[in-house]
């Protein structure tokens, strides 16, 4: 697999001088949509839908931390290049894509060793938990039973 070779560790020293940049998910939706007859069968030149894994793909990228602050228009244009390669990729079954498709995603930091390489963190901004959503500490759940209940019983 082609690649930059190991990734650095979180052992090393930094000497750069880089700071790392902290993006933040806050599930809002940006970018521009899938661009509707875009994708035109070779074969007959009529237009047809994207793939749903396509659909998918894509809106998790417009959700994305990384699209609050890195993606630019040209950005988004490589990216839908890249939306194109996934089409295909998936509609065809031409799996020759793929390694292609992998480059250019980890050159947004698609991957946790990608975000390292580009100085990247990733903090989810979700609010506080209710009362209802923190989990208690009332013993085995479910059909798990107590391992003391087993010694008793051996004993």
């Amino acid at each position: 697999m082609a690649g930059r070779g190991p990734a650095q560790g979180a052992h090393t020293r930094d000497r750069s001088g880089i700071d790392r940049v902290t993006l933040v998910a806050d599930g809002r939706l940006r970018g521009m949509a899938l661009p509707r007859n875009f994708v035109r069968d070779p074969k007959t030149g009529n237009t047809m839908p994207w793939h749903p894994a396509t659909v998918r793909w894509w809106n998790h990228w417009r959700k994305s931390p990384q699209a609050t602050r890195m993606l630019t228009q040209p950005d988004w244009d490589f990216l839908l290049d890249t939306a194109l390669m996934h089409h295909w990729m998936w509609t065809r079954g031409n799996f020759e894509l793929a390694g292609e498709v992998r480059l250019r995603v980890q050159q947004f930091g698609a991957t946790p060793e990608a975000r390292q390489r580009l100085r990247v963190d990733v903090t989810v901004d979700r609010p506080a938990p209710t009362e209802a959503e923190v989990e208690t500490d009332d013993g085995p759940a479910g059909n798990v039973s107590s391992i003391d209940d087993r010694r008793k019983r051996l004993a």
